[in-house]
């Protein structure tokens, strides 16, 4: 991201409004992010945070049907763990609310909980470590950035999680330097 001179910013200051509602409008047009962040900040404070929350879950459902690329079902389920981490990232970079994220990555992370444990510790360890990126983001998020009151909604399920990537595949150093328990 280019760093704004004081310069630019006062010859910004001294454009007319036209001016600037069309440079608004264009970088809106080519930006998503942008129009995302115009959308939760300015425009429609109220709905648009969870408009867009609803869009990346429906756009999470799309990704869960979408056919990958890979040798083995333990790769295309690590392809597409990635793709679902990568449209959460894009939301958390416009939201403020902590918990609809949260609320995503657990969406996430019910398709490989729920699948045969025999996918967890298998040769291919691309599925093991998006997982845990997975489960690494939902601790950081409930440590750091929840209040202290979501430990009860969130942690059991985390918890689980934890648990039974230590079970399946504790033989990977990075799972194996997760904690027990939250």
């Amino acid at each position: 991201m280019p760093k704004i001179d004081s310069y630019v910013k006062e010859e910004i200051a001294l454009l007319p409004k036209n001016e600037l509602v069309k440079l608004v409008i264009k970088a809106a047009s080519k930006n998503k992010e942008f129009h995302d962040y115009l959308l939760v900040n300015y425009i429609d404070k109220a709905q648009g945070e969870k408009d867009l929350f609803e869009q990346a879950r429906r756009d999470i459902e799309i990704l869960f049907h979408k056919s990958y690329k890979g040798y083995s079902p333990e790769l295309r389920l690590a392809n597409m763990l990635a793709a679902c981490n990568k449209r959460i990232n894009e939301f958390a970079k416009v939201s403020k609310d902590k918990t609809l994220e949260m609320e995503l990555i657990l969406q996430v992370l019910e398709i490989p909980f729920s699948t045969a444990a025999e996918c967890f510790g298998t040769c291919f360890t691309r599925f093991d470590q998006q997982v845990y990126l997975l489960v690494k983001k939902a601790m950081t998020l409930l440590n750091k950035k929840l209040h202290e009151d979501y430990h009860i909604q969130y942690a059991p399920k985390i918890n689980e999680y934890i648990s039974s990537l230590h079970r399946t595949s504790d033989h990977l150093d990075y799972i194996y330097a997760l904690p027990g328990k939250i």
